[in-house]
């Protein structure tokens, strides 16, 4: 049972006495996260009479606080959704280069105030709340500002983050303000974490809206900090910042639509890839290894063009996927096999970042949401006062892919949130956190599941594979063997197998039942999520 505040449970309790009266088109409302605070607060939200919109915002503003090294109001955000009358949309919320940042004197750090971008996950969470909630936003808020004012108990995931993080953490006074306890040191299991100032920036946003964050106080303590120790944002970089409406692309799997979002997501490359899935033959999980992993790296090496209409064009083209997949299949050769298991120490629970939550309710309203401050702990910068994280969206982080960066320009990233539909309704919705590996593990658990036909929570269990101008990379953690009979590679076949948790991304799912009606969800077995359903 998980220790909350008592604040928290009695929010909880009195709420669950309400329930939808109506007539609804589908059984249960559902919310799938990566915390189980998360999860509860989207449930308490469904039992006020929320829709997925006010549940998914709750969500998010409560991952912000329970997971302040993965993401939080001082990162970035990609949203697709689906309203119940059929419209599927998109919102670019992400982190912003600044109008006042130049690079001519100097080369940028990996963190600190200098990566600092202009935050969007304020902006857009309240966007999607506005244009598509019923509950208030005090009522959506509440949640997160509870948890935050009475505390918590940390969950071993986020204490080990912060802890592998303790070195930077010092290094800033806010920062070590609130990521380190009373006597300077890293936080140990057992241990609550208050957030008094982040309750109180959250109350002015309930209060206020977007103008409470991006004017008035908190932006004045924002830019005094950032400006005052060599970071770019200006007052005017706050109140100019606006939430942009995503280009929603579409491709074609397996008799179903997909849809996922165009940069600064990277949704052509997650289309393409599971196009080109759709034309290959795997018939056992020896051609599931050897030939995905041979459709992921074709589709990485067309990340770099995904700034073209032109190219992105060619990338969503289903005649260019099936050329890809003949390759594929006519160009099969054996590689060889490394029986020692390959270890990836950085690639655990411990140094995840990024979050991921997928909600849908009783009336057909689905959301996907990926949020993010970059790397572990972002700038790893807080501004005392103000109690939250801020992102990186300048240096090296995000250099390389599309271009040089330059004032105005937004952070991409592989962030893919997704919708699977078949006759204009939804059939499965997720998306990832994981960095690189966000559109394999996207495309990866929706083929076992929308093509193989494995059960949900199987297909989030069961092996994924990556290769990029690398050996064959396969899962081999977590029980996931008894999915894989080794013995079907070869002595001389390049496949090496990674015991580490979360390298291949960890993916929050919801389904549809179409029989009955019913939502489903599952929660990947990487992290420490949940799902919540409320009937």
């Amino acid at each position: 049972m998980v220790n909350v505040n008592k604040s928290f449970i009695v929010i909880f309790s009195i709420l669950l006495v309400s329930c939808y009266t109506e007539e609804t088109p589908y059984f249960n409302s559902v919310i799938s996260s990566p915390h189980p605070l998360a999860s509860q607060a989207g449930n308490i939200i469904y039992s006020k009479g929320g829709n997925a919109f006010d549940a998914a915002v709750a969500s998010a503003f409560v991952l912000s606080v329970v997971e302040p090294s993965t993401s939080g109001i001082g990162g970035r955000l990609q949203v697709i959704y689906k309203q119940a009358d059929g419209d599927i949309l998109g919102i670019d919320a992400t982190t912003q280069i600044p109008e006042g940042f130049k690079t001519e004197d100097k080369e940028l750090p990996s963190y600190g105030y200098s990566t600092i971008g202009i935050p969007g996950v304020v902006a857009g969470l309240i966007k999607l709340h506005e244009d598509n909630g019923v509950l208030d936003l005090k009522t959506v808020m509440e949640p997160s500002i509870a948890l935050a004012e009475d505390g918590f108990y940390l969950y071993p995931g986020e204490i080990k983050r912060l802890q592998s993080e303790i070195e930077k953490i010092k290094s800033f006074e806010g920062t070590k303000l609130y990521f380190l306890n009373s006597e300077g040191k890293s936080f140990i299991p057992g241990d609550k974490l208050v957030q008094k100032d982040l309750a109180n920036t959250l109350k002015i946003i309930a209060k206020n809206g977007k103008k409470g964050f991006y004017e008035g106080e908190i932006a004045e303590k924002m830019v005094n900090d950032i400006q005052e120790n060599g970071g770019y944002i200006t007052k005017e970089d706050l109140k100019n910042y606006t939430v942009r409406k995503s280009e929603v692309l579409t491709g074609k799997f397996n008799g179903y639509d997909i849809h996922t979002l165009n940069l600064p997501s990277y949704g052509s490359i997650t289309i393409q890839m599971i196009q080109i899935f759709d034309q290959l033959k795997i018939n056992n999980e020896r051609d599931w290894t050897l030939k995905i992993s041979s459709a992921v790296e074709e589709s990485y090496k067309y990340r770099f063009f995904q700034n073209n209409i032109d190219s992105v064009n060619s990338i969503l083209s289903l005649t260019r996927a099936k050329q890809i997949a003949n390759n594929i299949e006519n160009n099969q050769t054996e590689v060889a096999f490394n029986s020692n298991l390959y270890e990836m120490d950085v690639a655990d629970i411990a140094q995840g970042h990024t979050a991921h939550l997928t909600t849908s309710d009783k009336y057909g309203n689905v959301v996907s949401l990926t949020q993010t401050l970059g790397p572990n702990m972002g700038s790893r910068v807080a501004t005392k006062g103000l109690g939250f994280l801020y992102n990186v969206t300048m240096g090296p982080y995000l250099g390389g892919y599309l271009g040089e960066e330059k004032p105005g320009d937004r952070a991409s990233s592989h962030i893919s949130p997704t919708i699977f539909t078949k006759n204009n309704e939804v059939v499965l919705a997720l998306g990832a956190a994981g960095g690189r590996m966000i559109p394999i593990a996207i495309n990866q658990v929706a083929y076992r599941y929308l093509k193989q036909k494995f059960p949900l929570s199987d297909a989030l269990i069961m092996p994924r594979v990556y290769k990029y101008e690398s050996p064959i990379y396969i899962e081999s953690h977590l029980g996931v063997n008894r999915f894989n009979d080794y013995e079907i590679y070869s002595e001389s076949q390049n496949v090496e197998r990674i015991r580490a948790e979360a390298y291949f991304g960890r993916v929050h799912a919801i389904a549809l039942d179409t029989i009955n009606k019913k939502w489903k969800g599952s929660a990947d077995p990487d992290w420490e999520g949940s799902v919540s359903d409320f009937k």
